[in-house]
């Protein structure tokens, strides 16, 4: 189990990093071109995905790191229990190292640091950071080897 923990690890320290990059260098809403489709952008977001809940008043921060306290064991549990297959353990790997990265955010400051900002035209996907990268990634190569169905191959 240790190796995907040190995948999970290396995900939260270039996350932290990154986010440390980003607050000292990036002024607050401001693009920075980065390549067509792509800007740098700081953003903290205090809700969670999309914003969900970011204008509630306070309270969901507590929430939040809760739900990704929670989560977080029970991602090392369910590693614990598929440690020797190949693609459950990283896609779990990498939404714990996302989970974690996003967590030390919101006990450290409240909310999560963003400051990937893709575009196209004038349309906007929602900032987010990599920890949110590991997350999406990880939870899609889950969705993958449960729909190949085969333990044996996951």
């Amino acid at each position: 189990m240790w190796p995907w923990l040190v995948v999970s690890g290396v995900i939260v320290l270039l996350d932290q990093a990154s986010k440390v990059w980003a607050e000292a260098t990036l002024a607050l809403h401001e693009a920075v071109a980065v390549v067509p489709l792509l800007n740098f952008r700081l953003t903290y977001n205090p809700g969670a995905a999309f914003s969900f809940l970011g204008d509630a008043g306070g309270w969901q921060r507590w929430l939040f790191v809760g739900l990704s306290t929670a989560i977080s064991l029970y991602i090392v549990w369910w590693l614990r229990s598929v440690a020797n297959e190949k693609l459950q353990p990283l896609a779990l790997s990498l939404i714990l190292g996302g989970a974690i990265g996003n967590l030390v955010d919101r006990v450290r400051i409240g909310a999560v640091v963003d400051f990937i900002d893709v575009y196209y035209g004038q349309s906007h996907f929602p900032t987010f950071n990599i920890a949110d990268s590991g997350v999406t990634v990880g939870a899609g190569l889950l969705i993958v080897g449960l729909l190949r169905g085969s333990r044996s191959d996951t």
